[in-house]
């Protein structure tokens, strides 16, 4: 049982990166022998949170107390001095070498000068068997299990430290049921000898199963903290997603209009669909004129889904079909000359280019399915620019600007353009409104719901459940990597969110 006593206090953590708040005046606090999960979709700041704990950032405000006394911590070696072991969602490990050589790697122990192996190998199991963990030490890492290299990973980040806090970052991502049950039962072990424990993951069941109290993040803020006990998934789900109030009714109003011109000619149609170790097999058809959302919490299939679509991953199971003709070849070039386009989730990462102008950044993928040897011409290249910059309101002195000096409604608004560009059969939008502002929101709302009115057919995902089901004509609910439901668009919020809870 948790003692009331918090060994951690972080109060008021604001940190700010070039044109986002990424924590604004964020409290969290961890008590000894408590398991405390930490809950929010990507973005959310939950990451960065961590980062200032561990050293790796420093905020730009706010206080940070260890037992009551007040610290800056200034690395991530001077937080393990402090008592800060961090073991993130790759285990960070030489698989070549023994288990006991990871475990004791910085502190091998030598006599007269030579490598003391038997010692070494006494202290490596003497490590693991504060986790109840039996094995051959002088076995190479990679003899064994994801779950015991994950157990061997927090038994170096505890044995060298005088660790107060433990933070797991996502650590059952690759782990099956057992390997899951095996590091459950090390985290209670560790929590009954007072051990605090920051517990970071997107599975819902595994929150309830470990957790004391949850802390829930939006948006770089704080929700609040719960006692689990007290708080039902449907509600975490619910603070998690956030609800908009915001005016949007002519985003509702043309959905109304845009329904009846939906025909029920199959565009794009997946039967079982699947990757191993990605995403179950899919059954799924994308209809002619249709906005289909897919709704889901991180983690739960959605993004893979898209990627199979756009042949970014290529499926071992199943079939797609576009107009009734089965696609042979999975490659994002392939879907461009298929007509599927694809916006991805990180406009960062795997977006915009920021070096590039504006106008580089709209006929960028348009000029690759031409071909690198067939170039636009420049008049061409401005033609295209100027319609769709006008076309979605891209607010900008000049096509010539860099991309990265627009806001982050306009970059959104210009990875859209890029694509509208290719005049693709199928838009797949990958979280399309994702950090942008209420204004730019409701317009590429709007806009989508006139692709479709237009012929195109749109896959729309987002983690705002209130966005999905006032754009949606039909929602696909998706949960640990497959598909859980399908619902019409006037689907009530409470049975998506009992749905992605796992309670339908």
């Amino acid at each position: 049982m948790a003692e009331n006593r918090n060994i951690l206090s972080m109060t008021g953590i604001t940190k700010t990166f070039p044109g986002v708040l990424a924590l604004d005046d964020v409290d969290f606090s961890l008590r000894k022998g408590e398991v405390h999960g930490l809950m929010g979709e990507n973005g959310a700041g939950k990451s960065t949170l961590i980062k200032v704990l561990t050293g790796v950032e420093q905020p730009d405000a706010g206080i940070i107390e260890l037992d009551g006394r007040s610290v800056h911590v200034r690395s991530p070696q001077h937080s393990q001095e402090l008592g800060i072991s961090t073991v993130y969602q790759e285990v960070n490990l030489c698989t070549n070498i023994s288990v006991a050589e990871n475990i004791v790697l910085g502190h091998e122990p030598h006599r007269f000068g030579v490598l003391a192996w038997k010692k070494m190998n006494a202290l490596a199991s003497q490590a693991l068997k504060r986790l109840e963990i039996d094995i051959d030490v002088a076995q190479p890492l990679g003899n064994y299990s994801l779950a015991i290299q994950q157990m061997v990973a927090i038994a170096r980040s505890l044995e060298f430290t005088s660790a107060k806090i433990l933070i797991l970052d996502e650590p059952t991502s690759s782990l099956d049921v057992n390997e899951t049950n095996l590091l459950f039962d090390v985290v209670r072990k560790l929590k009954s000898e007072g051990l605090g424990i920051i517990f970071i993951t997107h599975f819902l069941d595994q929150i309830y199963r470990i957790a004391d109290r949850i802390t829930v993040l939006r948006n770089g803020k704080l929700v609040d903290t719960y006692d689990t006990a007290s708080l039902p998934r449907v509600e975490l789900i619910a603070k998690m997603l956030g609800r908009s109030m915001t005016d949007l009714d002519a985003v509702s109003k043309s959905k109304v209009e845009h329904e009846q011109k939906a025909s029920g000619e199959c565009l794009l149609e997946a039967k079982g669909l699947g990757l191993k170790g990605s995403l179950e097999p899919v059954e799924l058809a994308l209809r002619v004129n249709e906005v289909l959302g897919l709704a889901g919490l991180l983690g739960s299939g959605r993004t893979e889904l898209a990627g199979l679509l756009f042949g970014v991953d290529t499926p071992d199971s199943g079939s797609l079909t576009l107009s009734g003709k089965t696609i042979q070849r999975f490659s994002p070039l392939e879907s461009l000359k298929n007509g599927i386009a694809l916006c991805p989730e990180d406009r960062k990462a795997e977006g915009i280019v920021g070096e590039l102008t504006i106008r580089e950044n709209i006929i960028l993928a348009l000029q690759a399915r031409y071909g690198w040897f067939k170039f636009l011409s420049a008049e061409k290249q401005n033609e295209i620019a100027q319609k769709y910059i006008q076309l979605l309101g891209i607010v900008t002195p000049s096509s010539e600007q860099l991309a990265k000096n627009l806001s982050g409604g306009n970059q959104q608004k210009l990875i859209l353009a890029r694509w509208l560009a290719t005049n693709p059969q199928v838009l797949i939008l990958d979280e399309p409104t994702r950090g942008i502002d209420v204004g730019a929101k409701a317009e590429i709302q709007k806009l989508v719901l006139d692709l479709a009115a237009q012929g195109k057919s749109c896959v729309f995902i987002s983690s705002e459940l209130e966005e999905v089901l006032r754009i949606s004509h039909r929602i696909v609910v998706m949960r640990d990597h497959k598909k859980a439901a399908e619902y019409s668009g006037d689907v009530n919020d409470q049975t998506i969110m009992q749905t992605m809870a796992g309670n339908l």
